[in-house]
């Protein structure tokens, strides 16, 4: 049986295909589970006349009904002239004090101190904190001799399944194998599964746990465009999405003047979006309370003491690569001042590695099916009364040296991965390691993190004994291995003095720069960037690249080879600030230039580059200018080799091997 074909037919109704939100959504400001609640009600099928049918409806639906901004005056008048209309959009209310009402205001519509119902409020506590999208009845009357606006409220429905039995999605997950599983919860999310490793994957579902799990507190750091605020705004009516700066006391927890409770009593998942920037100033209290209830799970409200279940996410965006983080600084240097407080980073359980996220591209949205969001929604809402975190001590016993807080760190992991991938809690051996091992992981980021903040942190060893083995296992973060780090626990006592003589390699003499200039001739080889630049943009941290004719695929990747030469003669942890500046004529190709340039960014960011560029139609000359005090005048730019012969020529990955066009190359030493 096809895969999407066992989706359907044990979650019929429950699934939908995951391109078609992107089909209707057009230009409506709107979340995917709003959209994928009314695919829900009219697509869920897998019969093509069904589906299509459903689109026209929900088309119809968003057309009539959904409020655009830019319409809002016309969907008034609608209303006005029929008396009553049914409108989508996100509504929120506050407590007006001197009148003793709770007042409504839409979102898109933009009127509000409308009058809403207690009972309404009562029912659906979310619209004081944030607001619900709904599907509203608005009636409108006018009265000349009331101040009151003309509109009110009928009726008022939240876009959002009411009830899921958690038990048959139990049952029906044993139908499908561990990889079918995770494979169907990327669909879910939105992505081709077969785009991912098993450990990608996992760092994918990491982003769910905050929504099964009570109390999880969440980092995510890593370049920009991996879709991280993208899932904890679209994926649930649990969650809400925050700017990290957009944020009070009264607003998250409680305002003490009025007794409303903050976003932490109403919502599964608050995130704080772009919680990074080093700039950023915090209300320091606010710091301290939310480190209390990171800690304790609760609160004061004046006197009183309370409690709430909401985790906490942020996300941000990394501003250096990981080697110069690792190697300089900490993984938490892009992070508020007032948030690189040792107490406020141990409260958090984990640390996703963001950087190990790929760049979002088209190819990796799928068109397969995948659970209604709204549906997993409440799914992952229902498991929260579970806690399988005990689960782990059947396979392995932590090691003694870990505190309480990494110990909590793991465990809660450990049991928001396992509920995500065996709500049934029955896991086989290498199953369970292999979320153990995540788990610690992701733990271990933050407590390496706190060694170096604060020294007054005692080491601990991340590991196990393995109960089938009955062997020692030690867990590193792949970042360590890949760079190499040397942590406080595995430093090996060294006596400098006793080094070898013999082992001390002979340096290398550096090379004496000065003037020149170089002619190269059709057809020689043996030129490469490396022996014309390498030697000149040592030592350098910013590095101009003038050159007009960057446009077609083979330029470009000129310039890709360009940037693997300054990565080869740099040290791993320096940054180098590359500036292109370009032309492309036609226009026309400007876009498709610049989704390249983007491209190369962010591949080379994590190598230590820093890409940057500028299109300007009044450059000419082609030329390298370096901080370092030289200026190479290229009489080609980049392109100085010929197309080499063949499709699988040595000389199309080795410079040295091409035949180069005649050009000319100054070296000038700048006047300070």
């Amino acid at each position: 049986m096809d895969f999407q074909e066992k989706i359907n037919k044990y979650f019929e109704g429950k699934v939908v295909r995951k391109d078609l939100a992107k089909i209707i959504k057009g230009n409506a400001v709107v979340p995917s589970y709003v959209l994928e609640y009314l695919l829900g009600q009219h697509c869920a099928s897998a019969d093509d006349e069904i589906i299509n049918q459903g689109l026209e409806k929900v088309k119809t639906i968003i057309r009539d009904h959904f409020v655009n901004r830019d319409e809002a005056e016309f969907i008034k008048s609608v209303i006005r002239e029929k008396g009553k209309f049914k409108i989508i959009d996100k509504v929120s209310a506050v407590l007006n004090e001197k009148k003793d009402v709770y007042e409504a205001m839409f979102s898109n519509l933009g009127i509000k101190r409308i009058i809403i119902s207690s009972q309404l409020i009562k029912q659906h506590k979310k619209i004081l904190a944030g607001g619900v999208w709904s599907i509203i009845t608005l009636e409108y009357f006018h009265n000349p001799d009331e101040e009151s606006p003309p509109w009110l409220i009928v009726e008022l429905k939240p876009i959002q399944i009411s009830k899921v039995d958690l038990e048959e999605y139990i049952a029906l997950r044993e139908e499908f194998t561990k990889d079918e599983w995770v494979d169907l919860l990327i669909q879910s999310m939105g992505f081709v599964p077969s785009q991912f490793t098993f450990r990608s994957k996992l760092i994918q579902l990491s982003r769910l746990i905050p929504f099964c799990e009570n109390n999880y507190n969440y980092i995510e750091l890593g370049p920009k465009g991996t879709g991280k605020s993208h899932i904890f705004s679209e994926l649930s009516p649990h969650g809400i999405l925050i700017s990290g700066g957009d944020v009070t006391i009264p607003k998250l927890f409680v305002n003490n003047a009025t007794g409303q409770i903050g976003l932490v009593g109403f919502w599964d998942a608050i995130t704080f979006d772009e919680f990074a920037g080093s700039n950023k100033s915090v209300d320091r209290k606010l710091v301290d309370i939310m480190k209390n209830y990171m800690a304790n799970k609760t609160f004061s409200r004046g006197t009183d003491v309370m409690g709430a279940t909401g985790s906490f996410v942020f996300v941000g965006n990394t501003e250096h690569s990981v080697a110069f983080m690792i190697k300089n600084a900490h993984l938490f240097i892009a992070l508020p001042k007032a948030y690189i407080d040792s107490a406020f980073l141990d409260r958090i359980h984990t640390y996703v590695p963001g950087w190990e996220v790929d760049k979002l591209r088209g190819e990796m949205f799928t068109s397969g099916y995948g659970f209604i969001v709204d549906y997993l929604a409440e799914i992952l809402k229902e498991l929260r009364k579970d806690d399988f975190s005990q689960l782990l001590n059947e396979f392995v016993e932590l090691d003694k040296s870990i505190t309480t807080r990494d110990r909590d760190g793991i465990l809660k992991t450990f049991s928001g991965l396992a509920k995500i991938i065996y709500p049934s809690g029955k896991l086989k051996y290498d199953e369970a390691i292999e979320l153990i091992n995540f788990a610690i992981e992701g733990r271990k980021r933050v407590k390496d993190q706190l060694l170096i903040i604060d020294d007054t942190f005692e080491k601990v060893n991340f590991g196990y004994l393995d109960r089938s083995s009955n062997k020692i296992v030690k867990i590193d973060t792949l970042e360590n291995k890949k760079y190499k780090l040397e942590t406080e626990l595995e430093l090996i006592e060294q006596d400098n003095n006793a080094q070898n003589v013999n082992d001390v390699k002979e340096e290398k003499p550096k090379p004496i720069l000065k003037p020149k200039h170089v002619s190269v001739m059709d057809n020689q080889e043996g030129i490469s960037y490396d022996n014309l630049f390498a030697d000149y943009i040592k030592g350098s941290t910013e590095i101009t690249l003038v050159d007009p004719y960057l446009r077609y695929p083979y330029q470009l990747n000129y310039l890709l080879e360009f940037c693997l030469m300054i990565v080869k003669n740099k040290k791993e942890e320096e940054e180098i600030n590359l500036k292109v500046i370009t032309w492309n004529e036609p226009d026309e190709m400007i876009k498709s230039t610049n989704d390249t340039l983007e491209e190369i960014s962010q591949t080379v960011f994590d190598l230590g580059i820093k890409l940057t560029w500028e299109f300007n139609p009044n450059i000419h000359d082609r030329y390298i200018d370096i901080n370092n005090g030289w200026k190479i005048i290229l009489g080609r730019g980049l392109d100085i080799y010929l197309k080499p012969e063949g499709r699988y020529n040595i000389a199309g990955i080795w410079q040295e091997k091409r035949k180069c066009k005649a050009c000319e190359i100054i070296y000038i030493l700048k006047e300070e």
